[in-house]
């Protein structure tokens, strides 16, 4: 079930530095090099293929761009906030 625009702006205050995006969520992280950022990836994919939802990802140089969104469901659902707060955890070295 996708969330309104309501309920997607009470989820996005529990996370830092992510924004609302039509209907998706999008964050850009930065790194100290493009090793760091293709680490973050590495330690970001078994983790979103467990949960059976994946971001898209964007990498430039240092700096990885994730956008979440329910495409199946056709906009934002609480699974994409659990993503994003699970991107998070893992930017963390």
């Amino acid at each position: 079930m996708t969330l309104t625009r309501t309920e997607a702006a009470q989820h996005l205050k529990k996370l830092h530095g992510w924004t609302l995006d039509g209907d998706a969520i999008r964050k850009q992280y930065a790194f100290a090099d493009f090793v760091a950022a293709v680490a973050f990836v590495n330690r970001l994919v078994p983790e979103a293929e467990a949960a059976d939802h994946h971001p898209d990802i964007l990498i430039n140089y240092r700096r990885v761009t994730l956008t979440y969104s329910t495409h199946s469901a056709g906009g934002l659902t609480v699974q994409d906030f659990e993503g994003a707060a699970m991107a998070d955890r893992m930017a963390k070295p």
